[in-house]
């Protein structure tokens, strides 16, 4: 557990996305994708990071190179949103930190959204573009790893999944920052931590998880990989903060993963919020939080 008083900083965001939220109000795709966007102008990545449009083997991608990465040092980034919302926009400044602090080039894609294209057609794209990296990007595997945060986070395990089971080379690690690993929400967090998460709503996650699911089942494990068998993926950082209705998802993927012999280091930040780590141009605790995905990367892209 990190331990800590919760920065001013944090206080006036957390103020901030509460503004955000509507009580009562029904959960619609177009608010969602709104809301990221609107929250995404809040930041601007720096002006010595290069953004660099790229056709990822049929998936929409951008390359963000922070000064000194190294050319073959890749950090496949899957950005959160519910599974409906969501971009490269709404995630570029994060991707240029995790660069920064890794040493690595990070590619950020465009996955396909629901409802528009429902599960499984983001894993599709997630797994696409790592075999495009491998393939026609020739990047050894033993020099990618994949990061995501929320919904990301999920379609990572559930990639890593697809990957192993289908035989193809994993990569040397993965990050996953708050993973929205059950969409059955069958978490007790879910119930407890209502009134403390000022950015995710058990109605909006009811709501996305129908949208992307599309009549799947929601425990389906390359939808909900916390009911997935893990054995044999890469080390795993988890970052999840106490203030999540979703902290449970992150703690028993956590203990799946363990239990399945996944080398695995669970970081949880008291009274911190969901994707923390996106608010890293205001809050402190964010940019330690970051520092730390920077020494978990450069460990295993060696």
């Amino acid at each position: 557990m990190k331990n800590g008083v919760v920065s001013k900083e944090l206080q006036n965001v957390i103020g901030l996305l509460k503004q955000f939220q509507t009580p009562g109000k029904e959960p619609n795709v177009e608010d969602e994708r709104a809301s990221l966007e609107q929250m995404a102008k809040m930041v601007t990545v720096p002006k010595d990071v290069k953004c660099e449009p790229v056709d990822a083997g049929g998936v929409r991608g951008e390359w963000i190179t922070a000064p000194g990465s190294a050319v073959h040092h890749i950090v496949l980034y899957l950005h959160g949103g519910g599974y409906v919302a969501g971009s490269i926009r709404t995630h570029k400044e994060l991707a240029s930190r995790i660069s920064r602090v890794s040493g690595a080039r990070v590619l950020v894609i465009e996955y396909r959204l629901a409802p528009e294209a429902p599960f499984p057609a983001a894993l599709e794209d997630a797994v696409a573009t790592y075999r495009w990296l491998i393939s026609s990007a020739r990047i050894d595997p033993e020099n990618i790893v994949v990061a995501r945060d929320s919904a990301g986070g999920g379609l990572t395990v559930a990639t890593l999944v697809r990957l192993r089971d289908e035989g193809v080379t994993l990569p040397a690690a993965a990050v996953c920052l708050s993973p929205w690993t059950d969409l059955a929400l069958t978490g007790d967090s879910f119930k407890k931590n209502v009134k403390v998460d000022p950015f995710v709503t058990p109605e909006a996650s009811e709501f996305d998880a129908s949208q992307y699911l599309g009549g799947e089942v929601p425990r389906n494990p390359l939808a909900a990989p916390v009911y997935a068998d893990l054995h044999g993926l890469p080390p795993m950082l988890i970052q999840v903060g106490t203030s999540e209705i979703l902290l449970d998802d992150s703690v028993r993927l956590a203990d799946r993963a363990k239990r399945a012999g996944v080398d695995v280091k669970l970081d949880i930040w008291k009274d911190l919020i969901h994707v923390f780590q996106a608010f890293a141009v205001f809050v402190p605790e964010s940019r330690q939080a970051i520092d730390e995905i920077g020494k978990f990367i450069r460990k295993f892209l060696k």
